[in-house]
């Protein structure tokens, strides 16, 4: 178990480089500081109890997971918040056409088609399932290497075997994924 100063010279000692890490990822110096500090504060609340060397492998999934979750945020504000001063003219005429203005994020005019739309949620679904369907060590190797971007060592101590081990996991889910696509006609 790690003493209160112990933990608190852990937070000192892995703030900079956590915060540089967060603003690199989010481009946003204030958001990035909340980010961190909210980490931070989980870390204190929920896992003092742990032993000083498992507070670099926690915190860095809890900073990983905090920063998901203000991009998921962020997405769900701007899709539902959406301030209509934006979209106005720029005040030389009355044709203002909302459609016009919209762009999709490569640059071209319009949006997703409805069918395309629903054939990526279609894709996406199955990829989920077939990702529960894999044996359980599979699908934990898998989601800590891709998801969680941890790398071969730190996926080894989460998961409490060797880097050999957590190679042929994932390079056996990635080869069942792809053989489970394949049949359902989804290609990359």
């Amino acid at each position: 178990m790690a003493s209160d100063k112990e933990l608190s010279d852990f937070l000192k000692s892995v703030e900079k480089r956590a915060f540089k890490r967060t603003v690199y990822t989010v481009r946003d110096e204030d958001a990035a500081l909340d980010i961190v500090q909210d980490a931070m504060i989980r870390l204190a609340e929920k896992y003092a109890d742990r032993p000083l060397a498992e507070l670099p492998l926690l915190f860095q999934r809890i900073l990983s997971n905090a920063t998901m979750d203000w991009f998921r945020r962020l997405r769900v504000r701007n899709a539902v918040m959406q301030n209509m001063s934006d979209f106005e003219g720029d005040g030389d005429s009355d044709d203002f056409d909302l459609l016009e203005s919209l762009e999709t994020a490569d640059g071209m005019l319009g949006a997703e088609s409805a069918a395309d739309s629903v054939s990526r949620a279609q894709i996406l679904l199955a990829i989920e399932h077939e990702v529960a369907e894999l044996p359980a060590r599979q699908r934990e190797a898998f989601l800590l290497r891709y998801w969680e971007e941890l790398d071969t060592a730190e996926t080894a101590a989460v998961m409490g075997c060797s880097e050999g081990s957590v190679k042929t996991h994932c390079s056996r889910a990635v080869h069942a994924l792809a053989k489970a696509l394949r049949t359902k006609g989804i290609a990359p």
